[in-house]
């Protein structure tokens, strides 16, 4: 039997996606009184429907959005740490199409992604031949060169579920099955109503509330809002093909692409 409700929370999270849970698990541990709420189970929606990696975003470089990746990169380094267990090194090989991208400009990049974000859990990156190695296996023999790089790949359900269990280990209140209906502020504090899966309702207070609800964002803003949300969020929707597997070796690879 769920234990009961607090009076007054710190902090109620409404989402229990990776973002949520993971607020949940940093509030909890910096002894905030935590409640986080997910309408339907953990990891139900966004969460479990992602690319399953841990990357640094090595495509950005091209952008000179160096200090994301560099972010990004040493947040790698400290899920590899975390959570060996659900994240694991994944080496990607490029082959090298000439009249893309030139070699030095790749072995460029590279260099920067080995080293801006304090890499000590992966290999570096290196140049390798297609057609007399490994590395080509299952790839046409018009690549003759590429380059082998590594990122991390997440059981992304299992991650978010770990981070709830963490979270609630540092005394959050994690509720599943439990939707946001209703919410305002009241003085200097949030009060908010909670449907539960059978049907009943509680109100709950909470100093700060949070919308990680991801793609309900604005529905959980209508919510608690006397007035209609803002635009202040853009959907992004990505298309995961699933293919046959052409290969029996443990890396991926990645193509490159025109900007056309």
């Amino acid at each position: 039997m769920p234990l009961p409700y607090q009076a007054m929370y710190d902090l109620a999270i409404v989402g229990g996606g990776i973002n949520g849970a993971g607020i949940a698990r940093d509030a909890a541990g910096r002894g905030l009184k935590t409640l986080l709420v997910e309408k339907d189970d953990l990891a139900s929606h966004t969460s479990s429907w992602s690319t399953k990696l841990i990357h640094g975003g090595l495509r950005y470089l091209e952008y000179y959005e160096f200090r994301l990746v560099a972010e990004s990169l040493a947040e790698r380094e400290v899920l590899l740490r975390a959570a060996p267990h659900i994240i694991t090194p994944l080496q990607f090989v490029l082959p090298h199409e000439p009249h893309l991208r030139p070699a030095w400009m790749i072995r460029a990049g590279l260099f920067l992604y080995d080293h801006l974000g304090g890499r000590k859990s992966l290999p570096s990156s290196f140049g390798v031949e297609l057609s007399s190695s490994k590395w080509g296996a299952g790839l046409k023999n018009t690549f003759h060169r590429g380059f082998v790089y590594a990122d991390a790949r997440v059981d992304d359900a299992r991650l978010v579920v770990f981070n709830a269990i963490s979270a609630r280990e540092k005394g959050a209140d994690i509720r599943t099955h439990t939707k946001l209906i209703a919410g305002h502020r009241e003085n200097n504090h949030w009060r908010v109503t909670l449907q539960e899966a059978g049907g009943e309702t509680r109100e709950v207070s909470a100093r700060a509330l949070v919308n990680a609800a991801g793609p309900w964002v604005k529905q959980v803003q209508d919510e608690v809002s006397a007035e209609p949300a803002q635009a202040l969020v853009r959907h992004v929707k990505g298309s995961h093909i699933v293919v046959p597997r052409v290969h029996q070796e443990e890396h991926a690879y990645i193509l490159q692409n025109s900007d056309h």
